[in-house]
């Protein structure tokens, strides 16, 4: 922002809080602010003020920005040594209950919840159908891309190795050439809908919820808030999964004891 007043970054801001279905006061400045750039530098706009008219005058625009702002960083069974911890609770749950209700929030493109479907799938001491999923996200464009289930691989995203964790992968992707598409199998275990953790806040209480990579952009001063949603979403006794770098709050880890701390993975108490 160097050369510029804060008033017309603010203007942006304003711009985007008005017209675009995102709450850009609960994320941290330096993450707004570089997702912007990246944007302004793709359309050529030199200021922030010019941004913004830009804004307030192209739909395609919004959507774009839309699509920068929302986190969709993903990949299947993404650090594979917090999916051996969930296999674990997975075997264990559907030991004991009859239903299994699993939450990814925010899923992306999909490739989070159909990895739980695959490892369900995958796993003999898992009883798949007792397994529900559901994928939700902010990003409509995001979850069409999720319903349709087909992946490429490209220079930076490998899908084989994606899924090498599965024992076969070929029974739960069909391959052609450098695209994977889910098998129905896999895709019945799971739902997607849209919903803004920020806006729409707690859902009906699930087993395990997974919310990964998701805090770190998130303001100090609302992370609390974000928390508060994702506690009474979860079951009395559930499962929360956070990304690698996140933990729960200092002030709430009574509430939570570690079933393998280092993979960010906690039982309610």
């Amino acid at each position: 922002m160097s050369g510029e007043t804060e008033t017309e970054f603010e203007g942006v801001l304003r711009q985007i809080d008005d017209t675009v279905p995102f709450e850009p006061g609960y994320y941290n400045e330096s993450y707004l602010d570089r997702r912007i750039t990246a944007r302004m530098r793709r359309r050529d706009t030199e200021s922030h003020a010019e941004y913004e008219r830009l804004l307030r005058e192209d739909d395609g625009e919004r959507e774009a920005l839309m699509d920068a702002l929302t986190i969709n960083v993903t990949e299947f069974f993404r650090n594979p040594e917090m999916w051996d911890v969930l296999r674990g609770v997975l075997r264990d749950r559907t030991s004991e209950q009859r239903r299994v209700r699993v939450w990814s929030a925010p899923s992306a493109d999909g490739r989070e919840p159909y990895s739980v479907a695959m490892l369900a799938c995958d796993d003999p001491e898992i009883d798949e159908s007792r397994v529900e999923v559901l994928g939700s996200d902010i990003s409509e464009e995001a979850l069409d891309d999720a319903r349709e289930g087909v992946y490429h691989t490209t220079r930076t995203t490998d899908i084989a190795a994606e899924l090498e964790p599965l024992s076969d992968p070929d029974r739960y992707v069909e391959r052609d050439e450098d695209a994977f598409r889910v098998r129905p199998a896999v895709q019945r275990l799971v739902d997607f809908e849209t919903h803004d953790l920020i806006r729409d806040g707690a859902r009906d209480p699930f087993d395990v919820v997974l919310c990964r990579n998701l805090l770190i952009y998130i303001d100090v001063d609302h992370k609390g808030s974000l928390f508060d949603t994702l506690e009474s979403s979860l079951a009395d006794d559930g499962v929360l999964v956070l990304g690698m770098t996140e933990s729960v709050p200092p002030d709430r880890s009574d509430r939570y004891e570690p079933i393998d701390k280092r993979r960010r993975v906690f039982r309610r108490v």
